[in-house]
């Protein structure tokens, strides 16, 4: 019960407090802008099965390994990236989350 709260709060809520906190004047594009690290999420059409509710994201979906998320803290630090960059650690950590639980 806990584990979709935690896990879809960090997806969807996570960014829009961030948004709020940090990109007022902006926020709904901030906001819109992050949540698209969503997208990240189409590797697991790669995968058989395409669900698998045991089955943790971190390291198994080309988008989601060690090498992806690297990248994704690099998009971090220039300013032009960095929504981006907020949007797919945010996910990623989300999936942490999820992953947690099992």
């Amino acid at each position: 019960m806990l584990q979709p709260i935690l896990h879809y709060g960090c997806h969807f809520l996570m960014p829009l407090v961030l948004a709020l906190v940090w990109y007022k004047p902006k926020w709904m594009m901030a906001y819109l802008i992050m949540i698209l690290g969503m997208l990240i999420d189409l590797d697991h059409l790669l995968a058989t099965p395409i669900f698998n509710p045991n089955r943790c994201s971190i390291n198994f979906h080309p988008l989601h390994s060690y090498f992806a998320m690297a990248f994704y803290i690099l998009l971090l630090i220039p300013k032009k990236t960095r929504l981006i960059g907020l949007g797919l650690v945010i996910h990623i950590l989300a999936d942490v989350v999820d992953c947690s639980f099992m």
